[in-house]
């Protein structure tokens, strides 16, 4: 089949804070389906059934109608999506990456991009991705899980006191983007930054700091992408760093030792399977000084936006945007 005779659904925008993330992906996407020729179409699922007339409203700053994760049932459910051949996932975050939208289209027997139900939900829920990447053999730093209705902060400090030391990274256990995460260095901050992170989760992560290198590895298909060494102007790689042009330096390819780039590299591939993941992935490290690579998250629905890290890995490979957008639409009818 020729990419005229497919129509693809473009998911964009969506109801989780990464939304405006979503839809800066989405453009981009859209501009590299157009050129390759797809038939498009737009679908918001956080408007359900009204959805805008104009491709220009779907990527406003300001909503066109109220949004809510209960319309995408309504949409999905609807004949909206009768005419697409396959949905192209461009959302971000909750009710994008963790399985909820890839159950609701496998209901109605839609092809999608990314990975399935199993693999979206276990990579977005960081403690269970660290639980069965370590049982897996790949490192990871050390962590506990913090639960909002059981959380004693006196009872969270015993433990850091017995096996941690500052400092401490918290983050929300089921975001993305940087958002919610705070570098603790002390014991107020850290009961400040876990008061912070419940505010976009019900459970939070606290995890041991590794200083030294930030590093990110891109699958395609199971083909390990030349790894990227990130450079923030911030202390840490955080929403602005990541979203904001000229915030951020990348080295690609990274510049370590052959032997630290085919373990950094194998590590992400041992994490991306053993959680089941398909189609194309991103695998974020920290690395400390002695090369020792820690394993902090998979990314099943990585950005596609201008300063998106799995587009620089593949220019580095090779591989034009445009033939990144059709690798992940062609590679993705070969697991129906």
């Amino acid at each position: 089949m020729v990419n005229s005779e497919i129509t693809v659904g473009l998911l964009l925008g969506g109801a989780s804070a990464e939304r405006a993330v979503s839809k800066h992906s989405a453009e981009g996407v859209l501009k590299a389906l157009n050129t390759l020729g797809y038939k498009v179409k737009l679908i918001d699922p956080a408007y359900g059934n009204n959805q805008p007339m104009n491709e220009s409203e779907y990527f406003a700053e300001c909503d066109c109608f109220p949004i809510s994760s209960s319309n995408y049932v309504d949409i999905i459910n609807s004949n909206y999506l009768d005419d697409v051949d396959i949905i192209f996932n461009a959302l971000h975050g909750t009710w994008g990456e963790d399985g909820k939208v890839q159950a609701l289209l496998e209901f109605k027997n839609i092809p999608y991009t990314g990975s399935g139900i199993l693999a979206s939900a276990a990579s977005m829920d960081k403690h269970i991705t660290k639980s069965i990447i370590k049982h897996s053999g790949v490192n990871t730093p050390d962590w506990i899980l913090v639960k909002k209705n059981t959380f004693r902060f006196d009872e969270v400090k015993s433990i850091i006191d017995e096996k941690y030391s500052f400092p401490l990274v918290v983050k929300p256990n089921d975001q993305g983007s940087a958002i919610g995460l705070s570098i603790c260095n002390t014991p107020l901050e850290l009961e400040k930054g876990i008061s912070f992170a419940f505010q976009f989760s019900q459970n939070v992560l606290v995890e041991q700091y590794i200083g030294g290198f930030e590093v990110t590895v891109g699958i395609i298909d199971n083909h390990v992408l030349p790894i990227i060494e990130i450079k923030p102007k911030h202390s840490f790689y955080d929403y602005e760093c990541k979203y904001t042009s000229g915030m951020s330096e990348y080295e690609v390819p990274a510049k370590f030792p052959k032997k630290v780039c085919e373990l950094l590299q194998s590590q992400a591939l041992l994490a991306y399977n053993s959680v089941g993941c398909q189609n194309y992935g991103r695998i974020d490290f920290r690395m400390d000084k002695e090369y020792n690579p820690f394993c902090l998250e998979i990314n099943t629905l990585p950005g596609l936006t201008s300063t998106s890290l799995l587009p620089k890995a593949a220019k580095a490979d090779g591989i034009s945007f445009e033939e990144l957008i059709d690798k992940i639409i062609k590679n993705s009818f070969v697991y129906l």
